[in-house]
């Protein structure tokens, strides 16, 4: 597997999370989502989420298992935030590692190719998903109105970085096909 393939999202959104629809769960065929946290669900400068965000795992739960795995370290915010979820969780998960995304996957007992990896960051959510053999879904940062933009130096690195190695990051909503990960 290359390092352009290893990169490559197979579903961008150009949104937040908030865009990914039960539709789209239903074109790809998805049964799990193994969710990022910060900056996927939840700016890392707040620490309650948003009533969009609770409505949007409502909606999703009814549809999809959902589990959050986040490498932040503080067990203290993310088992906060996923109680107020009411979803499992993993921190300190250490993405790109494949290890704890595995034990969301099979706590989940669904085949890998139905499960979707989300998240905002391609180093880490999109690398650690593709590595693992998932789908993986790239969504814009979810950011606090009152910080500046340049909060996210790293992604925005990540995004340049990919693209010079030729990982292409147009929206792809519509009409993609599911790659074959096998390859």
């Amino acid at each position: 597997m290359s390092w352009v393939s290893k990169l490559q999202p197979d579903l961008i959104l150009g949104g937040s999370i908030l865009d990914l629809t039960p539709e789209i769960l239903q074109q790809y065929q998805l049964s799990g989502l193994v969710l990022d946290v910060d900056q996927t669900l939840i700016p890392v400068t707040k620490s309650c989420v948003s009533g969009e965000i609770e409505r949007w795992v409502e909606q999703t739960r009814a549809m999809v298992s959902l589990w959050l795995v986040s490498n932040n370290l503080s067990e203290h915010r993310i088992s906060r935030i996923a109680s107020s979820l009411d979803l499992p969780y993993i921190y300190g998960a250490r993405k790109p590692s494949r290890r704890k995304l595995k034990i969301a996957v099979d706590a989940m007992n669904l085949p890998i190719d139905q499960v979707a990896m989300v998240g905002d960051r391609l180093f880490t959510d999109v690398l650690a998903g593709n590595r693992l053999g998932m789908f993986t879904i790239l969504v814009e940062p979810i950011r606090d109105p009152a910080m500046s933009k340049s909060l996210y130096p790293m992604r925005d690195l990540e995004v340049w970085f990919s693209q010079a190695l030729g990982v292409s990051l147009t929206t792809m909503q519509q009409n993609f096909n599911k790659p074959d990960k096998s390859q």
